[in-house]
């Protein structure tokens, strides 16, 4: 079973790369994030033709997360449990086969002398008491997205730049560590321990051309699904195209239970 997330900023924009790159590697799920458009203007019909079932959280210019499968899906969370006042599209999550899957997009921060910081935070405290909950029922469960957190400076390809932002942030990297110490393993270093894997690369400054990115788009595994992990990486070639979104998509592939 291969499962991919992909950051496409803007469905509507990127729709002709993101069924391309379907059609070329045809993942048995791939977890979107950031739409921007509502359930309604969602091009629902061009992933039906290849075959793909679609689960979505859609919101007008911004956020929006999806989970495309080749199997059916059933939902089970259409936001972050914590909060029932926070009404951003940023999470859903749902049962494909006896996998449970979310696709989340964690708030950015920036900057951090701002609330959006202060929501980042709680976000993050939210998502690792959710994390503790889908714990407690022992199955193999996967969190993917862009989770907008470089985890060390190995992720980074300038720390020194991003010592203040919020991908950064001390407070961010240890809510992310924390979480991910409760017993969640990062696909990209089973297979890539110390190699510098980026997923994102800014439009400004020539980023791309020469490769100043940042890995801030995660796989995260459950114990039981993390038993099953068999390989896992990161496909840059899309980022490389024309219209191409600024992340790039962070695969697995699973073995049957």
């Amino acid at each position: 079973m291969k499962l991919a997330t992909w950051n496409v900023n803007s469905i509507k924009s990127r729709l002709l790369n993101v069924l391309a790159w379907l059609r070329d590697v045809s993942p048995d799920v791939l977890l979107l994030q950031e739409l921007k458009c509502t359930e309604e203007a969602f091009p629902a019909e061009a992933f039906d033709d290849l075959g793909y079932n679609i689960a979505l959280v859609g919101q007008k210019t911004y956020n929006g997360v999806a989970i495309l499968a080749k199997d059916p899906i059933h939902v089970e969370q259409r936001c972050l449990p914590g909060d029932p006042m926070d009404e951003q599209a940023r999470y859903v999550e749902a049962m494909v086969g006896s996998l449970r899957l979310a696709s989340l997009y964690l708030p950015n921060g920036n900057p951090i002398d701002s609330e959006k910081f202060t929501y980042k935070l709680s976000w993050m405290d939210r998502l690792m008491e959710h994390v503790r909950v889908l714990l407690e029922q022992e199955e193999a469960f996967v969190l993917g997205g862009d989770f907008n957190v470089c985890p060390t400076d190995e992720d980074v390809y300038d720390p020194e730049l991003f010592a203040h932002d919020a991908l950064c942030h001390p407070e961010v990297r240890a809510r992310f560590r924390a979480t991910c110490y409760l017993g969640l393993t990062d696909a990209i270093r089973v297979f890539h321990p110390t190699e510098r894997l980026y997923t994102f690369w800014d439009y400004q400054g020539r980023c791309w051309p020469n490769d100043q990115g940042l890995r801030i788009d995660h796989l995260l595994l459950s114990p039981q699904a993390a038993d099953r992990l068999t390989d896992a990486g990161v496909d840059k070639a899309p980022r490389g195209r024309e219209k191409a979104s600024d992340h790039t998509p962070v695969w697995c592939t699973l073995s049957e239970p």
